[in-house]
């Protein structure tokens, strides 16, 4: 990772595993994660695309135009990579794909999170616990609610 950051500082860091549909992919969602580096919401740790071949293995893909629109698109997030992904990790990130499919990795630091996780840092507490719950058990919990009400 780059010498400037200072990890006692660092808000917690979260990954996403993107599988993209095989045609019709516009790349839509670029612009809006650019915006939440920009506005210092996130900082981009590692961003890759992998693609999970009919055999099972999975390769790296070097994709500058991923939208096809002759504009390219990936360029600005050259050279995110911090090192914290590994072959392992890639290897796992694949196992998650269909055959065939390819597949953005993201690593990222939670940087709104950042003053009030090193604050409870240099208390003493720590994270014994931490999850996403995936949006459709979300929706099936408030639609039961609802129905309760």
């Amino acid at each position: 990772m780059s010498d400037d950051i200072d990890v006692s500082e660092m808000g917690p860091v979260d990954y996403l595993v993107v599988e993209f549909p095989q045609v019709g992919m516009r790349g839509e969602g670029l612009p809006l994660l650019i915006d939440l580096v920009d506005r210092g919401i996130i900082r981009i740790l590692d961003l890759l695309f992998i693609t999970r071949q009919a055999d099972g293995s999975v390769v790296g893909v070097d994709i500058s135009d991923i939208d096809r629109d002759g504009r390219l698109d990936l360029d600005v997030f050259k050279g995110a990579s911090s090192g914290l992904l590994g072959d392992d990790d890639i290897n796992e990130a694949g196992s998650a794909l269909e055959p065939g499919c390819s597949a953005g990795v993201l690593v990222y630091e939670n940087l709104w999170a950042a003053p009030f996780a090193s604050a409870l840092r240099r208390n003493g507490a720590r994270v014994v616990a931490s999850g996403r719950i995936p949006l459709n058990d979300v929706i099936d919990a408030l639609e039961a609610a609802e129905a309760r009400a």
